[in-house]
């Protein structure tokens, strides 16, 4: 009887142990979790900040393309690619939504 005792006993000592790494584990996960979810959020942030950059760059260079040149067909041409290129980011903004 001793040892069935003492068995069981060293059972419910293991299961306990494993119940207490299994909350771990999952405050582990839920942190985790967290973590991803502003990490997305930052690459997020990021990709907005460049694509903000690059349509600045392109202005920038609408800009001195006009101030060296002054040839309005390739202005114009210019010009249209920027509206496609803004409308095809409205409408991807519009799609995330």
């Amino acid at each position: 009887m001793f040892d069935f005792e003492t068995t069981l006993s060293g059972i419910e000592y293991k299961v306990r142990q494993l119940i207490e790494q299994n909350n771990r584990l999952k405050a582990d996960i839920a942190q985790l979790a967290t973590e991803k979810e502003e990490l997305n959020e930052k690459i997020k942030n990021q990709e907005d900040k460049i694509n903000e950059l690059k349509q600045e760059t392109e202005i920038l260079k609408i800009r001195n393309t006009l101030v060296e040149k002054g040839d309005s067909a390739e202005i114009k041409l210019k010009i249209n690619q920027m509206i496609r290129n803004i409308d095809k980011s409205l409408t991807l903004l519009t799609n995330m939504d």
